[in-house]
């Protein structure tokens, strides 16, 4: 499958990139004002810009292509908004110069698929906007599911560095195509591609975990306790996003767990397809909880899945053991 979707890889790349200097730009302009305030407009325009970017792309490139997202621009459109609007316009006018305010609506509405077909795109234009809003870790998540698979990724983190190392750096794009590995390249190049491998054999206990920052996106009293269970004595290391399939991609830890915080609690697509291809390439192992492999075939939700565990080093059947007896699965 790899050699038949070059072309969409290079066009989710070039769109992720895209997006994430966008968003990066946005980020780095953030007031502490905005923050005493609870303001969430930087993160909104951000947010919009970078779908109406992405959107833009796969338009242009593959316009009978659904695309299931995260927004539209019903909210955005409405006469109070439009200061904001016209804020994600100019946003977007920097890398596209002749951007008019219905384009960038159109471009954003692209994203309003949800139902399952065949063959769909899912975007998180901005993924752990807490994360953005602090100054920490976020992502731009972009993936092609085909026949119900993950069949190429583009991850963009413009605050981790190209390779392992301090939490904040230069910026990365993680990409994947089914079958054909996982690589990290600078967000802003060049640079060659360098291929991810997840870490090889580990016993349980010498596992470095990771989880979310934010407590409601994941019970991490029940992560505590599945560590305790497997003898993990280390500390977790918590940041927002997706990157937390990347560093288990590439090594930096051996287990990424995500547990739902409570029965009704349903995860989306767009949270995970572009992290589980890169993880999966990169040789590690991704289920849900109870070790079911996470189904792309029910339009926005994984309704089949209870939560996410992702491990290398030969540990996953250890961790859906202790993982099925804290969430009684």
């Amino acid at each position: 499958m790899k050699d038949a979707l070059q072309s969409e890889l290079s066009v989710a790349v070039r769109a992720v990139r895209e997006a994430s200097r966008l968003c990066r730009e946005v980020q780095r302009k953030l007031a502490e004002a905005v923050l005493e305030k609870n303001d969430k407009s930087p993160v909104t325009v951000a947010d919009f810009g970078s779908q109406a970017l992405i959107c833009r792309a796969l338009q242009a490139a593959f316009p009978d292509d659904p695309v299931i997202g995260e927004e539209d621009s019903k909210a955005l459109r409405q006469p109070a908004q439009d200061a904001l609007r016209a804020q994600v316009v100019e946003r977007v006018r920097a890398q596209v110069p002749s951007a008019g305010e219905a384009d960038v609506c159109g471009w954003i509405d692209r994203g309003g698929a949800s139902a399952y077909s065949p063959r769909f795109w899912t975007l998180d234009p901005i993924d752990g906007t807490k994360g953005f809003l602090r100054g920490g870790q976020y992502a731009v998540a972009l993936a092609l599911v085909v026949g119900g698979q993950v069949a190429v990724a583009a991850l963009g983190c413009p605050n981790l560095p190209p390779e392992p190392g301090p939490e904040s750096g230069a910026g990365v794009i993680f990409w994947a195509v089914r079958g054909g590995g996982a690589f990290a390249e600078p967000l802003d190049g060049p640079g060659a591609p360098i291929p991810l491998q997840a870490k090889a054999a580990v016993e349980p206990a010498q596992a470095v975990y990771c989880e979310s920052v934010e407590s409601r996106h994941s019970s991490q009293g029940g992560a505590a306790e599945i560590a305790k269970g497997l003898g993990i004595t280390r500390p977790p290391r918590r940041l927002d996003s997706m990157a937390k399939y990347a560093l288990v991609a590439r090594g930096e830890c051996e287990l990424y767990i995500r547990l739902p915080t409570g029965a009704a609690y349903t995860e989306k697509i767009w949270d995970h397809a572009a992290g589980a291809l890169v993880a999966t390439e990169g040789g590690a192992t991704v289920t849900d909880i109870e070790g079911k492999p996470l189904d792309f075939t029910l339009g926005r939700e994984l309704s089949k899945n209870r939560g996410v565990l992702v491990t290398s080093g030969g540990i996953h059947a250890r961790v859906v053991a202790a993982a099925r007896g804290v969430a009684g699965g």
